[in-house]
């Protein structure tokens, strides 16, 4: 492919107080590889200081309370033991010259008891039971249904936030980002089918909306609009989600966080163009685009374009460590190896070789 295809991708940028040596990002990807406790390890270290190279790391889904845990070995960063590890991980992708970002998680109804480390019935914005099983230690089990946050819970949850993403700058994150897709909690006060609140927080979109921006503007105000971003799946029904009026959810949600200033919006895109339009020219900062099975030519113009300031890209990354130098020089990429996705040790995590090697 010729380098002029994908130029755009390698101009610097800026993501509010993120300052960007060129515009390919690396997607958070849940890997189920710290302890058992939620805390990172040397491994996790190597695994993300090896892909330093990427314009930012965007790291896996991380609980920002003990019940925001779904799955088994995810971390965490709601605990001293946990802040120390994550210190281990932003140091090594700092001294290999990267910039990295926390992505905080709050699986919300998409859990079961037995992964959690308090053995705790999952929450949710309403007692509505998602299809699907959960993997859990003794196998695949059925998920619960959940408890409904209360009023005063929500508050508390807001606050886990918040505390979670000052954990995050204090163990040397460069700063945060806020999951609000693919089915997890904030998403599920935004559909429709998992919320069915007749409180300040369901019904309307103006109130389904409302927990997504007392989120953000809580972890703005704790650490700093600059250093958060926030990421949303516009019309994704990943974890048994339905959205009847994307059309109209996003653009009132997005016209609700654009008066932040936050660092960036990362969309996951999944073909509605007129809405990622309609939302590109709602959204005046740094917008980072995840348009999912796109070619890197057609990210690269998804650049030159404007719709996206920064491109995110999950499974290639994951399988190269040295992706921006194999795609700059035209070599080769290694192919990703979907069973080791999700557990495991050092095998489809650290040993992906590079290219030199």
């Amino acid at each position: 492919m010729p380098s002029t295809d994908l130029d755009a991708l390698w101009q610097p940028a800026r993501a509010g107080e993120l300052r960007l040596p060129h515009r390919l990002a690396m997607a958070p990807m849940t890997r189920g590889r710290s302890t058992a406790e939620g805390v990172p390890t040397e491994l996790n270290a190597e695994y993300y200081a090896q892909r330093a190279a990427n314009a930012l790391i965007i790291t896996e889904g991380t609980q920002p309370s003990a019940d925001g845990q779904g799955y088994l070995l995810t971390p965490g960063i709601h605990s001293t033991a946990q802040v120390a590890g994550w210190r281990k991980v932003t140091d090594a992708v700092h001294a290999a010259g990267g910039r990295v970002v926390v992505q905080l998680m709050h699986v919300g109804r998409i859990a079961h008891p037995a992964n959690t480390p308090h053995g705790r019935q999952p929450v949710a914005p309403s007692p509505v039971r998602p299809a699907g099983v959960m993997f859990t230690a003794s196998g695949p089990r059925e998920m619960p249904r959940p408890r409904e946050l209360s009023a005063a819970e929500i508050a508390t949850t807001v606050g886990d936030f918040r505390r979670a993403a000052a954990n995050a700058v204090a163990a040397g994150a460069d700063g945060v980002e806020i999951h609000g897709a693919n089915g997890y909690l904030l998403h599920q006060f935004l559909s429709g089918n998992a919320n069915t609140r007749t409180d300040r927080y369901g019904g309307p979109v103006g109130n389904r909306i409302r927990f997504a921006v007392e989120v953000a503007t809580a972890v703005a105000a704790e650490i700093g609009a600059g250093r958060t971003g926030i990421r949303l799946s516009p019309g994704n029904p990943y974890n048994d989600i339905r959205e009847d009026d994307p059309h109209e959810l996003y653009p009132a949600l997005v016209r609700a966080l654009a008066p932040l200033d936050l660092a960036y919006l990362h969309l996951i895109h999944s073909g509605d163009e007129p809405l990622l339009d309609a939302l590109r020219a709602l959204w005046p900062g740094a917008l980072v685009l995840n348009r999912a099975g796109a070619d890197l030519a057609a990210r690269a113009k998804d650049v030159a374009d404007g719709r996206a300031d920064i491109v995110a890209v999950g499974a290639a990354a994951l399988a190269n460590p040295d992706l921006v130098d194999r795609i700059r020089s035209g070599a080769p990429l290694n192919t990703p190896d979907p069973a080791t996705f999700y557990s495991g040790g050092a095998t489809g995590y650290t040993d992906y070789p590079t290219h030199a090697a």
